[in-house]
């Protein structure tokens, strides 16, 4: 049924508008009775049970950031199946983002063109919703995304990230810095270790005791990919997470015209797969065993979630393939990895 709702209401929709309708229902399924008859419906089976960063995980397959911005959904995502949602990006500043449009599908791909600029209501906002959430009885790892606010000069990045860390750290299962989104302007430029290295340890401080990745991009030369891993592990940070949207748009079967009209902005979905399964790869190859590697871009399938544990990734995360696969796509894939096993 979800596919002929994509494709005759759905796909004709702006895409940020579609998400905004999706958002208010998947609202509706974390509160109680829905929320018990969707888990229900889509509670991973206990044999997919996995450890990691010193948490319990329902199932190794959860939501990357970006799909819940600002901590308004979490509760009906894990209602629909999800083993984690991971909130965000969050800014210590509140923003608007980038001017819409600024989200773009591309069907034929099964892919995503977005610059949205971390729209978020900002970190305050987002922890007395956390407190809130925190409070339920039963609920999933939640994992939270801090990025640097806009209006903060890449000089001043460090004290931005902290700000958001002390707010934030307390109320996560686990904290992510993510300097490898492409739509804010110098924040890549963070990727580099002599940059970074100062940055992650003055937001390890902050974030005490709460397990700490980064997140970064599969643009990065597999040299540097290496670099950052190892810095990871130098640093004593508890994983890392590989790949953020790429700036690329090689091997694309949608019209030209179609992708160029988009513009700027990071890719997601499908063609993102071959480079985010090298980059856990390398990733991997340089870390030890324990330190945990979260893998996510291209995710679709079953299949694809084994092949990337099988690969070394701890745990795995999707989001584009929600837009075309629909609101029972956890339990397709824990199904699946179930019947795989």
């Amino acid at each position: 049924m979800y596919p002929l709702l994509f494709r005759t209401v759905l796909s004709r929709m702006d895409p940020e508008t579609a998400h905004h309708a999706a958002m208010m229902v998947i609202r509706t399924l974390g509160v109680p009775p829905f929320s018990w008859a969707a888990r229900a419906l889509t509670r991973p089976d206990p044999r997919l049970a996995t450890s990691a960063l010193g948490l319990s995980f329902d199932s190794p397959f959860g939501v990357a950031a970006g799909f819940d911005k600002d901590v308004t959904g979490a509760a009906g995502l894990f209602a629909l199946g999800f083993g984690h949602v991971e909130v965000g990006t969050l800014t210590a500043i509140p923003q608007e983002g980038n001017p819409r449009p600024r989200l773009f599908r591309l069907i034929p791909d099964r892919a995503v063109i977005n610059r949205m600029g971390f729209n978020n209501h900002g970190a305050e906002a987002a922890a007395r919703r956390l407190e809130k959430l925190r409070r339920r009885a039963r609920r999933g790892v939640i994992g939270v995304n801090i990025g640097k606010s806009r209006v903060v000069d890449v000089d001043d990045a460090t004290a931005d990230y902290v700000r958001s860390a002390t707010l934030l750290a307390p109320l996560a299962d686990y904290l992510v810095v993510n300097v490898s989104s492409p739509n804010t302007p110098g924040l890549r430029g963070l990727q580099a270790v002599e940059t970074l290295r100062p940055l992650l340890e003055a937001v390890h401080a902050a974030a005490g005791a709460t397990p700490l990745l980064v997140k970064i991009a599969p643009d990065l030369p597999d040299d540097e990919v290496v670099a950052v891993a190892q810095l990871a592990v130098d640093l004593g940070l508890d994983g890392l997470i590989a790949t953020n949207t790429t700036i690329s748009r090689e091997g694309l079967v949608t019209d030209p015209a179609v992708v160029a009209k988009a513009g700027a902005g990071g890719l997601s979905g499908a063609p993102l797969k071959a480079r985010a399964l090298d980059v856990l790869r390398l990733v991997r190859s340089a870390v030890p065993a324990e330190f945990c590697v979260i893998s996510v871009g291209g995710v679709e399938t079953a299949d694809d979630v084994k092949g990337r544990l099988d690969a070394g990734a701890t745990l795995v995360q999707g989001y584009t393939a929600f837009l075309y696969r629909g609101p029972l796509w956890a339990r397709q894939i824990n199904r699946g990895l179930v019947r795989g096993r």
